[in-house]
């Protein structure tokens, strides 16, 4: 278990649109919702998960930004290349925008099968094949 992910904590700036997000996309991926409150919803997979914390009015006046210092980007594996395209096609049903769509699904570079789009508060989510 040495230093496999315990969990990640993240603060948004609408946890109900983050709640909306990230619930069918964590549990296309394998998570299961893990705990619930009041301020935050939590989703695992394995003995890792995944934290959304309602952050507190008083630090919503500066938005994040992932060219800022901390998080850049969120990547996952898929199943396969199918299910990449799979999640792609849920995304622009659900009105997500796809980022660097004219190289989409290969904007990670030659023979790397990716789709690439932001949450709610922007952060960049990578759902990447297998090689």
């Amino acid at each position: 278990m040495r230093g496999i992910i315990h969990h990640i904590e993240i603060y948004v700036s609408d946890l109900d649109k983050t709640i909306e997000f990230w619930g069918w996309l964590l549990e296309e991926l394998g998570y299961e919702q893990f705990q619930t409150w009041k301020q935050g919803r939590s989703w695992k997979l394995a003995d890792s998960y995944i934290v959304f914390v309602q952050a507190e009015e008083r630090f919503l006046d500066v938005p994040y930004h992932r060219k800022r210092v901390g998080l850049n980007h969120l990547a996952f594996y898929a199943d396969s290349r199918k299910h990449v395209d799979e999640v792609t096609n849920q995304l622009k049903e659900k009105g997500v925008t796809i980022l660097y769509e004219n190289k989409h699904p290969y904007a990670g570079g030659e023979g790397y099968y990716a789709v690439f789009f932001e949450d709610p508060d922007r952060i960049k989510v990578e759902i990447v094949a297998p090689k």
